[in-house]
């Protein structure tokens, strides 16, 4: 535990290892039988769950069994549930959340307000906008692509090689304020367009158009995501972002207001 700044009202409970060059600014709290290895940087106001392994190794340690310079970010506010592990070469924004045993490995970006569900698994190479919620048991594989606002509900899987096994890795990209309904498979290199909807348990092998709905094995095209109504009101649904607010920036003003707001800066 060399070159270590801990700043003040921090909690380390029983069992916590820390590694050399870590930072742990205000009032976090890391549970028992934490450990953060090199060259983690937990910034303030963040709580890290029992058992939580931090800047875990890369391949690399394991040709001589020595840790090198791959530092990891996590931003203010953390809310890291136990048994999380993130790896190295990561940076993650403010107001992260995630549920029990979820895995981010190498070289990934995570913007801000970003929810991970538990046993969640994110490979490496891969860069998750803001705003953006993965229920539990996602799989993401190496080089997605997820931009903001979008929705992936439990049990999807983001492929990436078209011809398994090869050297070869083509990513999903997922457009903002789209939602991927619970088990469905996203094949490698599809495109899924803004403001879309992929129905449970489909399987999607070419792009899917901006606000369209597409459903079944192979997946395909039924309606605008404009013609879906709510079953009980009748109302319209999508664009969601025109009806669902909690948790969003534009809570309690409305989207248009918000994203008006936003232009205006």
């Amino acid at each position: 535990m060399n070159n270590c700044i801990i700043s003040n009202n921090i909690t380390i409970k029983d069992n916590v290892i820390l590694g050399d060059n870590v930072i742990i600014e205000e009032n976090c709290y890391i549970d028992y039988g934490v450990i953060i290895r090199d060259n983690v940087h937990i910034k303030k106001g963040s709580f890290i769950g029992a058992r939580c392994i931090l800047g875990e190794y890369l391949m690399d340690f394991y040709v001589d069994r020595l840790n090198k310079v791959h530092p990891l970010v996590i931003g203010e506010n953390a809310l890291i549930r136990s048994e999380t592990i993130i790896y190295g070469d990561t940076i993650i924004g403010n107001n992260f959340q995630t549920g029990h045993r979820v895995t981010i490995r190498e070289r990934s970006q995570i913007g801000d307000n970003v929810r991970i569900g538990t046993l969640s698994d994110v490979q490496e190479d891969c860069n998750i906008g803001n705003f953006v919620s993965l229920h539990s048991n996602v799989f993401v594989g190496e080089k997605s692509v997820i931009k903001d606002y979008v929705w992936i509900f439990p049990h999807v899987v983001l492929t990436n090689d078209p011809t398994p096994p090869s050297e070869i890795l083509i990513g999903v990209t997922i457009e903002a304020y789209a939602a991927v309904a619970a088990g469905s498979i996203i094949l490698p290199g599809v495109n899924i367009g803004q403001d879309s909807l992929v129905g449970a348990g489909s399987v999607v092998n070419r792009d899917v158009e901006e606000e369209t709905v597409v459903v079944g094995n192979p997946a395909k095209k039924l309606c605008s995501t404009r013609d879906i109504r709510n079953k009980f009101t009748g109302k319209k649904i999508y664009p969601w972002k025109y009806t669902f607010s909690r948790g969003m920036p534009w809570d309690k003003i409305g989207y248009e207001k918000w994203f008006n707001s936003e232009n205006l800066k």
